[in-house]
């Protein structure tokens, strides 16, 4: 049996209350004591009247892909990339991370066909080694578009870690990039394409839509229905696009592109999720609508790190401090929502009986800055 953890003088962010100056014990990996003043246990770890959160719940993350493709051309070995990754995952406050691995291919090459195996190999090397700080759960990235994304998902539906599925269409001309111009920008600094090549890939890009996207967004949905599998549109844009994920089984809107959508979404009691990074920063490197829009407008569930682990930390307190959510509030959209998003009960709470995954915030400067963190009671980071 291990020993108790007992954190003490800690700011404690309950789900719509805030503890000022508590103490929390952890038993056996649950959180089995919450109490409104210090403990006086010679054991208790003195939190300096920081806040006490509960660990971050992450459905949507490229952030491995990075460790295991470092450069054009490299490739890194998959379970040092995989620890790589969950290291920075823990270090940012997260305790359950939805590694997103891509099914299908737009931009002209077969790097992400090559890392998906990789991806899954590393992942399920490092758990079944207990070597992962964090959590973690697959979260298949479909490309609708693609001729073999079907093949792709036959070959991975019955892995016991798949917990998410999304549905994607990057087509140039529609939903993230209905304008031309930021499609060229995003994909010839990102990917490095010639002119040339980007010109074939929107070429065969659109002529694949056309003849695969409807039919295989119907399949892989059915797919999903009939194993239980949670799935998110992604990038919805307009009310048909929502209408028509609504009429497929879909609960979860990720990013959508404008208020209509995430109006819709609701409207459909489908819930919304956005990109951290877009808080952070402000608006959407993509010119669409602003993460922090639709948290004012009550339209925001959730919140993912995307491509920037720290952001969601850092965009929750910012919920907070520039947009009018209360603290609570703010972060529930990085713990408890996406957590019930995915009906993961267990965890994403301060509560009796959750797991004891935690973090522990300082501010610097009005920054988030995690000092400490706990999945099930054992330090991560």
């Amino acid at each position: 049996m291990m020993s108790d953890l007992i954190l003490t003088n800690a700011r404690i962010i309950l789900a719509d209350s805030v503890i000022e100056n508590g103490s929390v014990v952890v038993r056996d990996g649950v959180i089995a004591e919450i109490d409104d003043s210090p403990s006086n246990a010679a054991e208790a770890i003195d939190m300096e009247g920081d806040y006490l959160i509960p660990g971050l719940i992450e459905l949507h993350t490229d952030n491995l892909e990075k460790h295991l493709a470092p450069r054009p051309g490299v490739r890194w070995p998959g379970v040092p990339a995989l620890l790589a990754h969950d290291a920075q995952i823990a270090a940012a406050g997260i305790t359950t991370v939805f590694d997103a691995v891509v099914l299908g291919n737009t931009i002209g090459n077969n790097t992400r066909l090559e890392l998906l195996d990789q991806s899954v190999e590393a992942i399920d090397q490092a758990r079944a080694a207990g070597l992962t700080r964090a959590d973690h759960f697959l979260h298949l990235r479909c490309e609708v578009a693609d001729p073999d994304v079907l093949n792709q998902y036959e070959k991975v539906q019955q892995h016991p870690l798949l917990r998410l599925v999304s549905l994607m269409d990057h087509t140039p001309g529609q939903r993230q990039f209905v304008d031309i111009a930021q499609y060229r920008l995003y994909y010839q600094k990102k990917h490095n394409v010639s002119e040339a090549d980007l010109q074939e890939m929107i070429v065969s890009t659109r002529a694949n839509q056309e003849k695969y996207a409807t039919p295989h967004r119907v399949a892989l949905a059915a797919a999903c229905r009939a194993r239980g599998i949670p799935i998110a549109a992604h990038d919805d844009a307009t009310m048909a696009h929502v209408e028509e994920s609504a009429s497929l089984g879909i609960t979860i809107s990720e990013f959508p592109t404008t208020v209509e959508a995430a109006s819709g979404a609701r409207d459909n009691r489908m819930t919304t999720i956005m990109g951290a990074p877009n808080v952070v920063r402000g608006g959407s490197h993509s010119g669409n609508v602003a993460a922090h829009e639709l948290a004012e407008l009550g339209l925001l569930d959730a919140l993912s790190s995307d491509y920037v682990p720290i952001s969601m930390m850092h965009a929750a307190f910012k919920l907070h401090g520039n947009h009018g959510l209360t603290l609570p509030q703010a972060i529930a959209t990085v713990s408890r929502n996406p957590a019930r998003m995915l009906g993961m009960e267990d965890r994403g709470e301060i509560a009796l009986g959750r797991r004891g995954d935690l973090a522990r915030v300082t501010l610097h400067q009005g920054l988030p800055l995690v000092r400490e963190v706990w999945r099930e009671g054992n330090r991560v980071a």
